[in-house]
């Protein structure tokens, strides 16, 4: 970072060390309202801004003087737009330093997170704790005028903490967030930050199923800033993402496209490509994929020149589908390969498993069902390390719990023996006069030993338990209490072990089935993830009504079941599939969003699979073999129109390795005989 100050402020920094005299500012109200222009025009000309910004630095922002804190802070946001984390980091560093600079440097690094698509709510929350000193809620005009409140930062920390409670289904809390916002930003007369604050509040309403109050909301923010092209044009895009929601696309098509006439006539290059980059998936939602890889690719070059790499990312992901869809399966594997070049970000697990998931029902549309599977099998292991760090956190967690306890125990322990020891002395003085008490108090110094000892094997004893339930929740899902992946390891490693003679011969015996509830990501993104919530939980439980108490019923992942029901023939686990299709799609599902009906696909088979002649034999298989298969034949039902229950009624296979050539074309083993299927309705 200092590698890029002007020679300015490194002669700065001397004469600071010399002793800096305070300079007197002109007017800081106008040199905010500077300040916040060059960093609003920073997003989408990054360079000339900074050279601006280096051009203006006046003598009463240098280091020591009452302005530098808040040249800084803008210096730090033009950065962040330029793409240089590392140097926007240093200015955070910087800021740190400064009595008046701390909260801005907190709220500059979570914007830093938010950059990278990074959770920012703890940031957030810590740069409000001490911002809200100077801008207490409820008297925001009053903070500005007298107080002294930052209220453009405690505006940033409060949209950046909205927005993960959206994300999360908090709406209400979100809601009370962007009001003070916008309570903020009317105080402090900044018309664009309230115009963007009530674009913020529609979203958010809508979530609420409040679609008229939120189109009036942003009806009323572009009246509010009709001649700032740039903010109209962001207003526009919310407007996109509430009609969206409410599952007009048409009109969210209609509303982005205008939002790009905006932008590109207020010659914003790098919001222009943020708004091709969603119209790619307004236009992928309608149908329109070639459309769509035509407005993606003049998004791409823009978006790698600004080093937007989160939009970069989803823009790959999305060419990827569209290519899947259009059967043009290398250029897919092409762009699937530049989404892998980005990697995995521990904290972005489950946004990554629900692409994959995407990934996996557009590969089995088209018909590949080995890359449907690899990509269902990826989204599983990214949703298993999600759960892993969770469990482990937990751990950690009941660790430095007993770590505490543990020296406390000591510490206590400790100062019991120091008493004693003192007590000892003085008994020695008066041990001809007192034998009697130096023995009554050993047997008390014994007494409270042994007493001391009997807590600490106490308190392990409920370290034990707590561990052990600890183990017992780590088998359970959360959400619906059901039983999970690790629990039905657990199970298949004890039936390996149990397993004797003719059973570990023949391999994995019982009936398994997959259950996959359709299109859940429309849910999650039209509805919010409180109503996806809410289905997964009634779907468990419907599913754990229609099958046998002995029966075990796991939450496989995401919006996916499975059931391994023992020694169950195949007429039975028809019927039973039959029942669970009934059961989850013939009443509707009630959620924060409204009722909403739901249908599941079904893939079923008992195993082991093949004939009972010599010819073609029962043949062996491993329980993951067996899944895969169950797998195969959900995604021949989601194939064939979801709302379904496909089942394996008959496989004739000599050997494994036929078995094997079977799985990797399956739908030719299924037109000339080899695989013989049983097809079930789900409810109309």
């Amino acid at each position: 970072m200092i590698k890029r100050l002007p020679a300015l402020l490194l002669l700065s920094l001397a004469v600071a060390r010399a002793g800096a005299v305070p300079v007197a500012v002109p007017d800081p109200v106008a040199e905010d309202t500077l300040l916040a222009n060059i960093a609003r025009r920073a997003f989408d000309a990054p360079d000339a801004m900074l050279a601006e910004l280096r051009q203006r630095w006046p003598t009463h922002a240098e280091p020591g003087q009452p302005r530098e804190a808040a040249w800084l802070m803008a210096h730090g946001r033009v950065l962040l737009h330029a793409g240089q984390i590392d140097a926007a980091d240093a200015i955070a560093v910087q800021l740190m330093a400064r009595a008046d600079g701390v909260d801005r440097s907190w709220v500059l690094r979570a914007l830093a997170q938010e950059r990278v698509g990074k959770p920012v709510t703890v940031l957030a929350a810590r740069a409000l704790v001490g911002l809200d000193k100077r801008c207490p809620a409820g008297d925001e005009v009053r903070a500005v005028r007298e107080l002294g409140c930052d209220f453009r930062s405690t505006w940033e920390a409060l949209r950046l903490l909205q927005r993960e409670q959206a994300d999360q289904g908090a709406f209400v809390n979100a809601e009370a967030g962007i009001r003070r916002a916008l309570a903020l930003a009317r105080a402090g007369g900044d018309r664009p930050l309230a115009a963007l604050s009530r674009g913020m509040l529609a979203v958010v309403l809508q979530s609420q199923d409040k679609l008229d109050a939120a189109r009036a909301e942003i009806r009323a923010a572009q009246a509010e800033v009709s001649g700032d092209l740039v903010v109209g044009a962001r207003l526009r895009s919310l407007e996109g993402v509430i009609e969206r929601r409410a599952h007009d696309l048409p009109a969210a098509r209609s509303a982005v496209e205008a939002a790009l006439l905006l932008a590109e006539q207020a010659d914003a290059p790098h919001l222009a490509a943020q708004l091709r980059a969603n119209l790619v998936d307004a236009y992928m939602h309608l149908g329109m994929l070639k459309e769509a890889l035509a407005t993606g690719q003049r998004a791409l070059p823009v978006l790698q020149r600004f080093r937007d790499r989160g939009f970069e990312r989803a823009l790959h992901h999305n060419f990827a589908v569209a290519h899947i869809k259009l059967r043009q399966f290398d250029a897919g594997r092409q762009a699937l390969a530049r989404v892998a070049e980005f990697g995995t970000d521990p904290t972005d697990l489950v946004p990554r498993a629900r692409e994959l998931r995407e990934l996996a029902d557009t590969w089995a549309e088209a018909g590949q069902y080995k890359e449907a599977l690899a990509a269902l099998h990826a989204e599983r292991e990214l949703n298993e390390r999600a759960n892993e760090r969770n469990r482990a956190a937990a751990l950690e967690e009941l660790g430095r719990k007993y770590d505490s306890a543990a020296k406390q125990r000591d510490l206590d322990l400790l100062a019991r023996d120091g008493q004693l020891k003192d007590q000892q002395l003085a008994n020695q003085r008066l041990a001809q006069k007192v034998g009697v008490a130096v023995g009554a108090l050993l047997l008390l110094s014994l007494a409270l030993i042994g007493v001391t000892l009997l807590r600490m094997r106490r308190a392990q004893a409920r370290l034990t338990a707590n561990q052990s339930l600890l183990r017992a929740q780590s088998e359970r899902d959360p959400l619906t209490d059901l039983s999970n992946r690790r629990h039905f390891l657990a199970v298949m490693d004890q039936r390996a072990r149990d397993a004797a003679g003719r059973e570990r011969a023949e391999g994995f015996r019982g009936a398994l089935m997959m259950i996959d509830i359709d299109h859940f990501k429309n849910v999650n993104d039209w509805h919010g993830h409180a109503a996806g919530d809410a289905v997964i939980v009634e779907v468990g439980h419907r599913i754990r009504a229609a099958v046998r108490d002995t029966d075990l019923v796991v939450r496989w992942g995401g919006e996916e079941f499975l059931v391994f029901a023992p020694e169950l023939p195949g007429n039975d686990l028809a019927l039973m599939a039959g029942r669970i299709l009934r059961g989850i799609g013939s009443q509707p599902v009630q959620t924060p969003a409204g009722p909403l009906r739901v249908t599941a696909s079904i893939g079923f088979a008992s195993f082991p699979l093949g004939g009972s002649t010599e010819a073609a034999p029962a043949l062996r298989l491993h329980w993951e073999q067996a899944v895969n298969w169950a797998d195969m034949v959900l995604y021949k039902a989601k194939a064939e129109g979801r709302n379904r229950g496909v089942g394996i009624t008959a496989v004739e296979a000599p050997d494994a390795n036929t078995l094997a050539a079977i799985l990797q074309d399956f739908d030719a083993a299924c037109i000339n005989g080899q695989v013989v299927l049983r097809q079930l309705p789900g409810p109309v």
